[in-house]
């Protein structure tokens, strides 16, 4: 029996439905002739908040006809980023991926692209992101602008924390070595792939792109609301603080010491002044 290499983690909620198409293309992707990566080497671990929805069923269903996964059941946490958290911890493989479960809109994370994120991790290569802003990537045409703007907003805030393409990714892979050597990571942050970049302190040549399509919803709400906005830039003041707190402070305390120096000019001018008044009299 091979030994696990590749561990996929798979953060979800109430997405039995989704669970066995999931798998089953993952697995065949992976059986592909072409395909980098053997799949008897890889693993997927699905993270579920507790959904009792028939989950833990059909992942016991999957096993018992040779697919090698498993699932995880939590009954006391909660939340995306302490889910993929969870499932890096709990991984057998050096390489490790997270994905979307939900496969009914369209932009969801193929499949067919597990092969190629998982073989372009390697010793030098740390870190494996799924982007949709690579040369070559056309966004869908029917993106709306307004979505657009922001996207690209928001990929500019992050850059003086790191170069990659697409930080906000949810399609991405890490190297077990490398998320050990995470600190103080935010569970519950809002997007964990900026979290790992930055507190894995991962240099920007570590990282390998992976053009993905990524397409406008097909049903249901886009998830982009005022809410989702706010959390992000929360995450981006606490990672800023993170990255650059020794900076901040260093000037903090010079503009102070600046401060102090031109009150005692100025109450020294001040004094020089007065005492000139005073003689006058």
């Amino acid at each position: 029996m091979s030994s696990i290499n590749y561990s996929v983690i798979v953060p979800a909620f109430r997405e039995n439905g989704n669970l066995r198409p999931l798998v089953t293309r993952i697995f065949g992707a992976l059986s592909q002739v072409n395909s980098p990566v053997n799949p008897a080497e890889v693993e997927v671990i699905i993270v579920d908040d507790n959904s009792r929805d028939g989950s833990v069923e059909t992942v016991e269903s999957l096993r018992r006809e040779g697919y090698n996964v498993r699932i995880i059941v939590r009954t006391t946490e909660r939340g995306l980023s302490s889910a993929v958290v969870r499932g890096f911890r709990e991984a057998l493989g050096d390489n490790m991926l997270c994905m979307d479960a939900d496969l009914q809109r369209r932009g969801a994370h193929p499949p067919e692209y597990v092969p190629a994120m998982l073989a372009s991790m390697s010793p030098s290569k740390q870190f494996a992101l799924g982007t949709r802003y690579a040369k070559g990537v056309q966004i869908d045409e029917g993106w709306p602008l307004y979505r657009r703007v922001i996207s690209n907003g928001a990929r500019m805030l992050a850059l003086p924390l790191t170069s990659a393409s697409d930080p906000m990714s949810g399609f991405f892979g890490i190297r077990k070595e490398t998320f050990l050597k995470a600190r103080q990571l935010n569970s519950d942050g809002f997007k964990i792939a900026l979290d790992l970049l930055v507190k894995c302190n991962i240099p920007n040549e570590a990282i390998a792109e992976v053009p993905f399509s990524f397409g406008v919803r097909a049903e249901g709400e886009s998830k982009l609301t005022g809410k989702v906005m706010i959390r992000y830039l929360e995450q981006l003041a606490e990672l800023y603080w993170y990255r650059f707190s020794g900076l901040i402070v260093f000037a903090a305390l010079l503009l102070f010491v600046a401060f102090v120096l031109l009150a005692r000019a100025m109450l020294s001018s001040y004094g020089g002044l007065d005492g000139k008044a005073q003689s006058k009299y």
